[in-house]
């Protein structure tokens, strides 16, 4: 049972020493156990940088990440969880969402000139959830001491302060250096923001974690702050930051083989989760000739800028591979990937590269991009009676050439995505197609009939309850292994030094 509440707003930064320690997980995970507890709970991040997004039911656009830490919560998503989305589209600009809305697209030059024009924005969204919330959970990104990144700083101490927040700071002892990491980020901090530093994390620890109980006593001598836990090296079958998942790097093949184009600028590559449950089924995401080989499916993923990564595919030489193999094997192409599959991409307005592309011809149908944003949930039946459901995100319209047969037919009467008649070319805008475990399975039993061998996993659970069952497996890990007396005192004002 929860406590009263105190007047002051409740709230925590789970800030990092580096990218890829942890945190996204971490602060799902604290949201999950307060949630259990009874407590109204919001996650928050400022600004992220991702290519994995998806949509809230209004229509706008967060980075996926956030939206799992929702899920944690046991609710919708929010753009006030997730006010800035940065999604590079180069090496050297991105694509800037404020509050769900693609705004314009900025070098990083331009967009650290109007940074510290973007808290107030960032203090409206946070402040919206504190009032609604017993608790706010803030992540933090990359680093917490770049201390050539402080001045304006919007995402970590900078933001932290502003909204008088306690800070949790994770390190990664798998990565090493354990001691500098923790001890170095904090020796590296004025005073202030040191003092904003209440506990530390060690996270991602393998063996016993008794083995590091003279570490533990280290790092309190030397950073005065309590270590509120050692976390296990825990595999976790959830959603991971785009720019730093191993999974984009598998070449291991199975029974049933899935080919996913390696787009340089793939996104959303989450609509792919429910099909790598199966132990029976390999997703390599291949980048040249020789990752090809010989696989069942091929899928062209999601992209954030197509054009771009249209005329990558082609110089691999995989579009020639692809185009020779389709019909033989089924090919599906998500969003930019369906773009792809068409006739041609047209660009009038230099939304990505301006000018127009001829894409694989695979689908008859044109593609012409625009500078208005399609963010929209959406929900239909598949000719077979399956329901699918999920979300656009893209800038574009297609026309088909001729006559088509359509994907599924949405619950407001849009018939939508393409498939040829003998089901073996396919595309869609709809990202989350492959979360249903109807769909999914469906389509895995298919391929293994097809190629004589057998699958014996059957899935019943959709994508987003096996992310629910994986985030109480988090949760409960963290609830043991914490000093959760130490963070309840934290986020309550209690009792701290």
């Amino acid at each position: 049972m929860k406590t009263n509440i105190p007047s002051l707003t409740n709230n925590l930064m789970i800030a990092g020493t580096m990218s890829g320690v942890g945190k996204s997980l971490l602060t799902a995970g604290l949201c999950r156990i307060y949630s259990r507890r009874g407590y109204r709970v919001a996650p928050f991040k400022s600004q992220n940088m991702a290519l994995n997004s998806t949509v809230t039911p209004d229509g706008g656009e967060i980075a996926t990440s956030t939206a799992l830490q929702a899920l944690a919560c046991g609710r919708e998503p929010s753009v006030e969880m997730n006010p800035i989305l940065l999604k590079p589209t180069k090496d050297t600009a991105s694509q800037v969402i404020i509050n769900g809305k693609a705004e314009e697209t900025l070098s990083a030059a331009e967009y650290f000139g109007i940074k510290g024009k973007l808290l107030p924005i960032i203090k409206e969204s946070y402040y919206k959830l504190a009032r609604d919330n017993d608790i706010v959970f803030i992540e933090g990104a990359g680093s917490v001491c770049e201390l050539n990144l402080m001045k304006n700083d919007i995402v970590n101490l900078g933001l932290a302060a502003a909204v008088d927040a306690p800070v949790l700071l994770v390190g990664d002892i798998d990565r090493g250096g354990i001691f500098a990491q923790l001890y170095g980020s904090i020796a590296l901090l004025d005073k202030p923001d040191r003092e904003r530093i209440r506990a530390l994390v060690v996270n991602r620890f393998r063996g016993d974690e008794r083995l590091f109980s003279e570490g533990v006593e280290i790092l309190k001598q030397r950073t005065r702050r309590p270590v509120a836990g050692v976390l296990p090296m825990m595999q976790l079958d959830l959603p991971e930051e785009d720019s730093l998942s191993r999974r984009l790097e598998r070449n291991d093949i199975s029974d049933i083989d899935i080919a996913v184009a390696g787009l340089p600028h793939i996104s959303n590559y989450t609509d792919f989760l429910q099909l790598e449950r199966y132990p029976e089924v390999s997703v390599r995401y291949v980048h040249s000739v020789a990752d090809f080989q010989k696989p069942d499916m091929v899928i062209i993923p999601g992209t954030k800028n197509t054009i771009r990564d249209l005329r990558w595919l082609k110089k691999s030489g995989l579009s020639d591979l692809i185009k020779k193999y389709a019909g033989r094997l089924p090919v599906i192409g998500i969003c930019g990937g369906y773009q792809m599959l068409g006739e041609v991409i047209r660009d009038p307005d230099g939304v990505e590269e301006g000018g127009e592309e001829e894409g694989l011809g695979l689908i008859p149908m044109i593609t012409e991009l625009s500078p208005e944003k399609t963010t929209v949930r959406t929900d239909g039946i598949l000719a077979n009676g399956m329901k699918a459901s999920g979300y656009e995100i893209h800038a574009g319209i297609s026309s088909f050439t001729r006559e088509a047969e359509h994907l599924f037919l949405t619950s407001d009467g849009r018939e939508c995505g393409y498939i040829d008649r003998k089901g073996r070319i396919a595309g869609t805008y709809m990202h989350g197609f492959f979360d249903s475990a109807e769909i999914t399975d469906s389509l895995v039993h298919s391929l293994a009939r097809e190629k004589g061998v057998r699958v014996g996993t059957h899935y019943t659970s959709n994508l987003s309850e096996e992310n629910s069952r994986e985030l109480d497996r988090l949760s409960y890990m963290m609830e043991e292994k914490l000093d959760m007396d130490l963070i309840d005192s934290i986020i309550f004002r209690s009792g701290m030094s």
